[in-house]
């Protein structure tokens, strides 16, 4: 089975961490073909990934843009063939005509890839809007099934806005089947299919391997974190919805030796700082900049518990990450979160942001410590293989070779 795997989130050299879920599911699905007991036996499974970025003029490659200026048309991750077309991402309007610019650097792409000898059985395409409905065209142009997968904002944010909503929807009539990440964007995803569309939850695993418990001595010793403060850690980017202000807020009611340790850079940075001086609790935060993935492991196993006080979610894959490294967690219930976290031995959740709440169930956690063994294993039960298995049957299905879900 050949993919052609369709999607804007998925790591560059300029954002190495981008949208890494998408990556590590295929990543998963390739080498899992090479194990004992795969779905398919010994057939061969490739992909090639059109990951379009956008078109940025390099006089004006600045903030968040700067990161694309020096992305290259092509390269090899892991033997995998990826391409970045260029598309335009026009300030304003770009949520409206964004489908069709990507369309446009996609097709064309595509279409040079199967002049050159390139073959697909199936595309495979990530985040509904606008990377999924440009993908309809890509597939109706190739005459090939369509897969989708939903992740979050583009199923719990993006439809309530009029043209993405239609858009989205004509999408969904052309798809061969449906993927989302937890259980709640399945839910708010089936309203936007047509009938009979099967729609299917494929949650995100964790690597086991990068993400495994460090000793927290020395843990805390590459860090160069103090061994007699306890750290409550929040990683994501620096943008209002995740939540870390809310975390900053509660600080003044945790006791006097609990730290604060953020990991992420974003537009909020400024902000979190005036409002740790503000509440004079200063010394008492520090923001860390981004991590390489690979490092997150260190800061996980260092810190004491780990805090996602998000508004949005889909399936957030911090929380997995925390879990395998041993460290607890406390979260708000938003999206899938509730689906990661389904015991109290491995964390809290809580069912508001309000300082005085996330202060109780950050409390929680460090008055009632967690097995941090157990919240290891738990972790265990979350890796991709149960996940790459079922993404590989729905393949199978939209390409005709099982019988569709339910059939005799």
């Amino acid at each position: 089975m050949r993919l052609l795997v369709f999607t804007t989130l998925f790591p560059n050299p300029g954002a190495p961490h981008h949208g890494v879920f998408v990556w590590e599911r295929l990543r998963h699905w390739l080498a899992r073909a090479k194990e004992p007991g795969a779905p398919g036996g010994a057939e061969s499974r490739e992909a090639v990934v059109v990951a379009p970025v956008p078109w940025v003029p390099r006089a004006l490659a600045r903030g968040r843009f700067a990161a694309f200026a020096d992305v290259p048309a092509e390269e090899r991750r892991d033997g995998v063939r990826v391409l970045h077309p260029r598309y335009l991402l026009l300030p304003k309007v770009s949520m409206s005509v964004a489908p069709l610019s990507l369309a446009r650097a996609g097709t064309q792409c595509v279409q040079e890839l199967v002049a050159a000898g390139e073959r697909f059985d199936l595309v495979d395409a990530h985040y509904l809007y606008p990377d999924a409905v440009a993908a309809r065209f890509v597939a109706r142009r190739l005459r090939l099934p369509l897969v989708v997968t939903a992740r979050g904002t583009d199923v719990n944010l993006i439809p309530r806005h009029l043209l993405p909503r239609r858009w989205m929807k004509w999408m969904l009539r052309g798809a061969s089947a449906g993927i989302a990440v937890a259980d709640a964007l399945r839910r708010e995803l089936a309203p936007l299919a047509p009938p009979g569309l099967p729609l299917v939850t494929l949650r995100n695993g964790v690597d086991l391997a990068a993400f495994a418990p460090v000793d927290r001595a020395q843990a805390r010793a590459q860090l160069r974190w103090r061994s007699d403060r306890r750290v409550v850690l929040s990683v994501g980017h620096l943008i209002a919805r995740k939540g870390h202000d809310r975390l900053i807020a509660a600080l003044p009611q945790l006791p006097h030796d609990v730290d604060v340790k953020i990991i992420g850079d974003g537009e909020e940075r400024g902000r979190l700082l005036a409002q740790a001086e503000r509440i004079g609790a200063a010394r008492r935060v520090e923001l860390l900049g981004p991590f390489p993935h690979e490092r997150l492991a260190v800061a996980y196993s260092a810190a004491d518990a780990l805090a996602l006080l998000s508004t949005r979610e889909g399936w957030p894959n911090v929380l997995l990450e925390s879990l395998a490294c041993g460290t607890p967690v406390v979260a708000t219930r938003a999206g899938g979160v509730a689906e990661v976290v389904r015991e109290g031995a491995v964390g809290t959740l809580i069912d508001s942001a309000e300082p005085t709440a996330v202060a109780a169930g950050i409390n929680d956690l460090l008055e009632r410590p967690r097995d941090r063994v157990q919240v290891r294993a738990y972790a265990e039960l979350h890796s991709w293989t149960a996940t790459v298995d079922g993404m590989h049957d729905v393949f199978l299905r939209a390409l005709g070779r099982l019988p569709a879900a339910g059939a005799g």
